[in-house]
């Protein structure tokens, strides 16, 4: 079984579009999982899920479906996520939000996996960024094997007792395989598809593999250029365009 895991792709068809291709390059995939935030800041949020349903996605909510239905109120967010948001909300139809409404905040796929935008503790909300929030994500969470998205910076945080606080924590790179140990509790962040802020532009995700019994972080280029004069056109914040050059 291969699976293909999704996060953050934050309407960016193009980065979409390249993951998916680029994926499918190391043989069929089984499954996709995304974990949140299909849809915000980016210029084709209806587009992305449609995309995502063509594939029969498991997906779980973030913030950013939350917020372009309604369910949450954007005041909480910056300037530039509100704008987009709205912005976003406005261009949806109902069938769209109906969608991203019955997305749950947390699943269980394939038995053994979890899968969350955010952490179990907060689902929508916490970013998995340090060795505190990564001990109290993987103390609830019920399965060996996690995945988690929101901070758009592929990571991986595992239980250790000889660790400070009992966990390690640690950014992954583009290549690096992570074998899967069911003594060993973990979770992981496949970084983000349509807005990678490590510094590095590519589009972000990671292949699950049965057989192996591991998960391997991939970057892929694909064509910035085209995803940003969309979103001049539709008059998004510049800041959300320049920084998708930048991975910032």
């Amino acid at each position: 079984m291969r699976v293909l895991v999704v996060s953050d792709v934050h309407a960016n068809l193009d980065a979409l579009e390249a993951v998916l291709r680029d994926a499918r390059t190391g043989g069929v995939l089984d499954a996709v999982w995304s974990l949140g935030d299909c849809v915000g800041y980016g210029p084709l949020p209806g587009e992305c899920l449609s995309r995502l349903s063509d594939e029969s996605a498991a997906s779980v909510a973030g913030n950013h479906e939350r917020a372009a239905t309604g369910a949450i109120s954007v005041d909480d967010f910056n300037p530039d996520a509100r704008a987009s948001a709205l912005w976003t909300a406005d261009r949806l139809e109902g069938d769209e939000k109906a969608l991203l409404d019955a997305m749950p905040e947390t699943r269980i796929e394939a038995e053994y996996f979890s899968l969350v935008h955010g952490t179990l503790r907060r689902p929508i909300w916490e970013y998995l960024y340090s060795v505190e929030a990564g001990a109290a994500h993987l103390a609830l969470q019920q399965t060996p094997f996690g995945f988690c998205g929101h901070t758009h910076v592929p990571a991986i945080a595992s239980l250790d007792a000889d660790a400070p606080g009992g966990c390690d924590f640690r950014r992954l790179a583009d290549g690096q395989s992570v074998s899967l140990d069911p003594g060993t509790k973990v979770v992981i962040n496949p970084g983000s598809v349509g807005q990678p802020r490590d510094g590095d532009p590519r589009a972000s995700y990671a292949v699950y593999d049965s057989e192996t019994q591991s998960v391997t972080l991939r970057r892929v280029e694909y064509d910035i250029g085209s995803t940003q004069r969309l979103m001049e056109k539709a008059g998004l914040p510049r800041w959300l365009i320049e920084r998708l050059s930048e991975g910032r």
